[in-house]
């Protein structure tokens, strides 16, 4: 299955509300070899803005991670307690 996902790193999204935020992968070391394959583990992050990290907690806001590599597509919901674990994170 990882030699099908090279990149995969690269398409991973935050949905806030209307807005998207594109994922960083970490660069320290390079999670997709020159084939294509792809490591069983990535780190990402995502670069918000003041007002998506505010937009983040308000829970009017549905929030989703999404990945869309070719071999690869899917979104997930996040609930609301992960959403305030994780703004902990953010401030």
């Amino acid at each position: 299955v990882l030699a099908g996902l090279g990149g995969v790193e690269e398409t991973v999204t935050l949905q806030i509300g209307s807005e998207t935020v594109t994922a960083t992968a970490e660069e320290d070391v390079d999670r997709t070899t020159a084939n294509g394959k792809a490591s069983s583990v990535h780190f990402v992050h995502f670069p918000l803005t003041p007002k998506q990290k505010t937009a983040f907690l308000n829970q009017e806001n549905p929030v989703t991670l999404g990945i869309g590599h070719s071999n690869y597509v899917h979104m997930a919901v996040i609930p609301d307690a992960m959403r305030q674990e994780l703004y902990r994170d953010l401030i």
